[in-house]
């Protein structure tokens, strides 16, 4: 791209300083010595070595840079990140479109000068001394060397330190780094930082040598673009007097642009770059993008915002973002590859947005404090493919929670399970070789003395909801499908409160929400970082019938387990990271075995499978559960509904509540909204699409058929049960910590302590066993 002629540097090659090119270009150099020391000398600035030893350069600055973030095939954009669109290309690796064209337009000397314009520093020193007008003009080396020290303005100081520090560069550096250099920095409009910025923002091009040539930056538009380095942006005090070189801007700024161009093409033929007859074939290109305000958008405000704070967060707590600066990975330039399918995504969002004419009919323009939410985890690898915790990436997440930049909790994802809890009381069952056909006392109402559920107490005995036909006694299949709370309570107290919470542990389920008595706000309790038994010491034996709060997020985790055979990995949201050509970080899938054997993991999706509203559609062998949670004491309003399951090849998880704490009342007025008629639709359907757009087999994924080794040969014939639908008592939770961007309103008041709130203790409580100090809900719990 260099012009013709026999000037080394022109070719990229050094000189050396014993030949006689380097003896010449040290002669030159006094010229430049003298203007400069007039120029500090003028302006009253005598420590000339302050200037010579602190000048940043190239190695010294850190350009920021973009760092996207994409979905899981690394193609497909998801977000991008960072103060300054800019996308940094080695000088090797651009076309020569944009090399020559910018030095047409800013410096047509810049391959034969010594980085300085000397008779405009002579020129500045002089107006300087004699009290002239200020002088500008500058080379590319110049300014390049303004934005790297950020310098601002025309003082005669800004020009005297710019003046220095491009003769220290033009001394240091070849003349193809620092026109890499000033590609990569200068503005060209449009929130464009650098050549590679600009010509997306424009053209939707690129200026990789690399790339298909119909991709790549031309000419003729790279003229364009670098005519804008004039002025980038229009003057906000007088838009219309000055636009800039903006085409599209109108026509003035059209008109200034095609001026400039026509400027840059004549000097792409002084230089030596085209030909006359080149020149006289180009067009002035009409291919400029029109202006998109929206263009320069981080992304963020989509739902998948969410996902990206969970990505940061994942990505904080690795070994090479551990301990950098809160910037290190917006401003780092980095191409992050989510666990995110764009595919699984758009159904997660088709769904579980009732907003949208998409979702279900049963929830489709319910009122507005009505909210979903959704994750769904593949089975093995603990990789997060969908995610949807709100429809404003910017606002409250009502499916999980993350650390923020600065280290505290922020999100809104927990809530009450209700009986979607009743899976990890059933798995610890068939994993302590309790058959799903052993026979339970289940009558409508039971006492508990032992988890001081009796009828002095201030909660009352342990009630079902709804009747059943195996009543009094029924085998745990019948109650699982009929969610018979009695049973379940018994369950819990037979395997031992520990024995339950280990379970959902090493499912999944990483953190739970534990209500201490008085007025004190529900903490966090971190089932990971310590024992079982332990962590029992937050809980009552209500926790088998779901009163405390868990994460979406983790109770999707939990169902992809299940649907790996009980081997469970770690949700993670990250598959890789890097830089360049530099792999900065890769996922590391492993597993652990949770302690359900092949019969086990066979009775749990036998019966489950059975569970009317895990039933789908699409000859996909599927199991579920579902959950509800009542408003305060109320027998009959809920606020918290749920369903959640699994597939061979997908576990999920959903949510519907309220926003505000409130029962959910439909548009028509009802409050008969359950598991299976709120949340129940919702993941019915996201796990028909999803299914369908990962194109799979199902015939690969088929749940294996049960021996009941310890029971009678005969199998029950397949039963055709209704879902029952238990109404439940609770306290009307407290909402929990939002981000600070959400309106408080609509997401409740902040927890003092950083952590995401859930519901608050009832305001009954029985009598506690000695070794809690927890409070349980009051009767029946949810079903």
């Amino acid at each position: 791209m260099e012009p013709h002629g026999d000037d080394d540097r022109a070719a990229g090659v050094p000189r050396s300083p014993d030949t006689p090119a380097g003896r010449t270009r040290r002669r030159r150099r006094l010229p430049v010595i003298l203007a400069v020391v007039a120029l500090l000398l003028g302006s009253g600035l005598l420590a000339v070595a302050y200037y010579v030893d602190s000048v940043p350069t190239p190695t010294d600055l850190k350009l920021p840079e973009s760092t996207a973030v994409y979905y899981a095939d690394g193609r497909t954009p998801m977000a991008k990140l960072g103060t300054e669109n800019r996308t940094i290309v080695p000088y090797g690796e651009m076309n020569d479109s944009a090399k020559q064209a910018i030095v047409a337009a800013e410096d047509r000397t810049f391959w034969t000068n010594e980085g300085i314009d000397f008779a405009g520093v002579l020129r500045a020193a002089w107006a300087n001394i004699t009290g002239g007008q200020r002088q500008g003009a500058s080379t590319i080396t110049q300014q390049y060397a303004r934005v790297a020290a950020d310098l601002k303005g025309v003082t005669f100081s800004r020009k005297a330190r710019e003046a220095v520090i491009a003769w220290k560069l033009d001394d240091k550096y070849s003349k193809e780094e620092i026109l890499g250099f000033y590609l990569n920095t200068v503005p060209f409009g449009r929130g464009a930082y650098g050549i590679e910025a600009a010509a997306q923002a424009y053209f939707g091009k690129t200026v990789r040598r690399d790339a298909p040539a119909e991709k790549q930056l031309t000419v003729a538009e790279a003229m364009v673009l670098c005519a804008m380095v004039k002025q980038p942006e229009a003057n906000p005090e007088d838009p219309e007097g000055q636009p800039g070189y903006d085409p599209m801007r109108g026509p003035k700024a059209r008109q200034n642009s095609i001026d400039r161009w026509t400027y840059i093409r004549d000097g792409m033929v002084e230089l030596g770059y085209l030909s006359e007859q080149e020149a006289a074939n180009l067009a002035y290109p009409d291919t400029v993008k029109p202006i998109d305000p929206d263009a320069n958008g981080s992304g963020l405000d989509r739902p998948t915002g969410l996902v990206v704070n969970h990505v940061l967060s994942e990505l904080r707590r690795s070994g090479p973002f551990k301990d950098k600066p809160a910037d290190y990975i917006r401003n780092g330039g980095f191409k992050i590859v989510s666990t995110i399918d764009k595919r699984v995504q758009d159904a997660a969002e088709a769904a579980a947005d009732i907003r949208r004419d998409s979702a279900p009919d049963a929830v489709r323009g319910q009122p507005e404090n009505w909210q979903a939410a959704l994750v769904a985890v593949e089975p093995g690898t603990g990789r997060v493919l969908g995610y949807y915790g709100g429809n404003d990436g910017t606002g409250a997440d009502y499916a999980g929670w993350y650390y923020d930049e600065n280290g505290e909790a922020r999100g809104f994802g927990q809530h009450p399970p209700g009986s979607s809890f009743k899976v990890y009381d059933l798995a610890a069952a068939v994993r302590d070789k309790i058959s799903v056909k052993q026979r339970f006392h289940a009558p409508d109402t039971k006492e508990f003395p032992r988890s001081g559920r009796t009828e002095e107490s201030a909660a009352g005995p342990i009630r079902n909801a709804e009747k059943a036909p195996c009543q009094p006694n029924c085998e745990l299949w019948e109650a699982t499908v009929a969610s018979l709370n009695v049973t379940y309570f018994e369950l819990t107290e037979k395997l031992g409160t520990p024995k339950v919470i280990d379970m959902a542990t090493r499912a999944g389920v990483e953190s739970m929400w534990a209500n201490p008595k008085g007025d004190a706000p529900a903490k966090r309790i971190d089932l990971g970082g310590q024992s079982a038994e332990e962590a029992a010491r937050h809980f009552s034996t209500e926790v088998g019938i779901g009163q405390y709060g868990i994460t979406v997020q983790d109770h999707a985790n939990g169902m992809a387990t299940f649907a790996a055979g009980g081997k469970r990995a770690e949700a993670h949201f990250v598959r890789s990271v890097s830089k360049g050509d530099e792999e900065v970080l890769e996922e590391r899938l492993t597993q652990a075995d949770i302690g359900l054997d092949e019969e086990a993991v066979a009775q749990l999706n036998w019966t489950l499978r059975r569970v009317k509203a895990a039933g789908l559609d699409n000859d996909w062998d599927s199991a579920g559960k579902t959950g509800t949670w009542q408003a305060g004491q109320s027998t009959s309003r809920n606020v918290h509904t749920w369903m959640v399951g699994w597939t061979g090849a997908l576990g999920a998880a959903v949510w519907l509540g309220t926003t505000d704490g409130k029962p959910l009342r439909t548009k028509d007025g009802s409050y008969d909204v359950y598991g299976a008629t709120g949340a129940g639709p919702i993941w019915r359907q996201f796990m028909e699409q999803a299914t369908a757009a990962l194109k799979l087999d199902p015939d690969k994924y088929r749940f294996a058929e049960p021996k009941f080794p310890d029971d009678a040969p005969a199998t029950p014939a397949e039963p055709e049960p209704t879902e029952a639908e238990p109404t439940e008592t609770s306290a009307r939770p407290t909402p929990s910590v939002t981000r600070a961007t959400c309106d408080p309103e609509r997401c409740g008041t902040p927890s003092p302590t950083g952590e995401p709130e859930p519901t608050r203790s009832p305001t009954r409580s029985p009598r506690p066993s000695p070794s809690r100090t927890v409070e349980p809900s009051r009767t029946s719990a949810p079903g």
